[in-house]
C-alpha cells in the first residue's frame, strides 16, 4: 500500500490546478508546467454538482473590523481564487495574492509517490517519507513569499486537512510572512467533517460554503490548547463558535 493510500488520498481526480495570483505580490518564481491539452470525450459528461449555502460569520466581521482604515493593504488567500473573494478585497484597496495550498499539497503527495515508485528496486535513493521530511520538501517550493509581505491571511480550515507536522511548519511560515499587527482568519472543525468544503466571501458578514469533491481527508481535530500552541507567537486570539460545528478564530501578530 502506498503512503498516499495510507493518508487516504487517491491518485485520481483533483490533482490539477496550481497557483492563481490576482494583482500585487507574485507568488514565486517557480516555473509553471503547462496543463496537458484536453481530449474530447465521447458522449456527454456532467461535472459534479457543487452544493452551496451561506453562513453568517462573526469571525469575518471582526477580521474586517481589524483591517478597517488600513488603506492599501496586502492579503493572502490560501484557498481557490474565487472571483467574488478577490473582488471583495480588491474593491477595498487590497492587493491580493491567492495560493491554493491544499491543492498544492495533494499534487506534492502525488509527485512524492511517483518518486518513491521510481526509487524502488533501483540504485536511486528513496526520498525521506517521514512527516518532517515531506513537510520540509513541500515548503521548499510552496509559500515562497518574503518576510513581512502581508497584512492579512485567509487560512480557512486548511490545518484540519494537513498532516500536523506540515500544519505546524505552515503556521511558522505564515507568521514570518505576516507583518507586525497583521491578522490571520482561520477555521477549525469541532469534530471530523463529513464532507469537504471551500469558502468564499459574500459580504462583510457572510461566507458562502461550497461543498466540493474532497482533495484530502481530514487529518486532525484540534483542541483549544493545541490551537493556542500552534499560534503561540501571536499576541491576541479570539474565537467564535458556530452551530455548524465550525470554530472561527482570529490571530493578531
Amino acid at each position: 500500500m502506498s503512503f498516499l493510500n495510507k493518508l487516504g488520498i487517491g491518485v485520481g481526480a483533483g490533482a490539477g490546478g496550481g497557483r492563481d495570483i490576482s494583482r500585487g505580490i507574485a507568488a514565486s518564481n517557480r516555473p509553471r508546467t503547462p496543463a496537458p491539452a484536453s481530449t474530447a470525450a465521447i458522449g456527454a459528461t456532467r461535472a459534479p454538482e457543487l452544493r452551496e449555502s451561506t453562513r453568517g460569520s462573526n469571525g469575518l466581521k471582526e477580521f474586517l473590523w481589524n483591517l478597517d482604515g488600513l488603506g492599501r493593504g496586502t492579503l493572502l488567500d490560501l484557498g481557490p481564487a474565487w472571483q467574488t473573494t478577490l473582488s471583495f478585497f480588491i474593491e477595498r484597496g487590497f492587493r491580493v495574492s491567492s495560493e491554493d495550498i491544499l491543492r498544492e499539497w495533494k499534487e506534492f503527495l502525488v509527485e512524492e509517490e511517483a518518486k518513491l515508485r521510481a526509487a524502488t528496486g533501483s540504485s536511486s535513493e528513496a526520498p525521506d517519507v517521514s512527516p518532517i521530511g515531506r513537510a520540509s520538501r513541500f515548503l521548499e517550493t510552496n509559500l515562497r513569499y518574503p518576510a513581512s509581505s502581508f497584512d492579512a491571511i485567509l487560512l480557512w480550515d486548511l490545518l484540519d486537512y494537513l498532516e500536523p507536522v506540515v500544519g505546524r511548519q505552515v503556521v511558522s511560515c505564515l507568521t514570518e510572512m505576516l507583518r507586525p499587527g497583521g491578522i490571520v482568519f482561520a477555521m477549525f472543525h469541532s469534530k471530523k467533517p463529513e464532507g469537504f468544503q471551500r469558502y468564499r466571501v459574500v459580504d462583510s458578514n457572510s461566507l458562502q460554503v461550497i461543498s466540493t469533491p474532497a482533495l484530502c481527508p481530514a487529518q486532525r481535530v484540534y483542541q483549544n490548547r493545541e490551537i493556542q500552541d500552534l499560534f503561540s507567537r501571536y499576541r491576541t486570539m479570539k474565537s467564535f463558535v458556530g452551530r455548524d460545528q465550525l470554530r472561527e478564530a482570529l490571530f493578531i501578530k
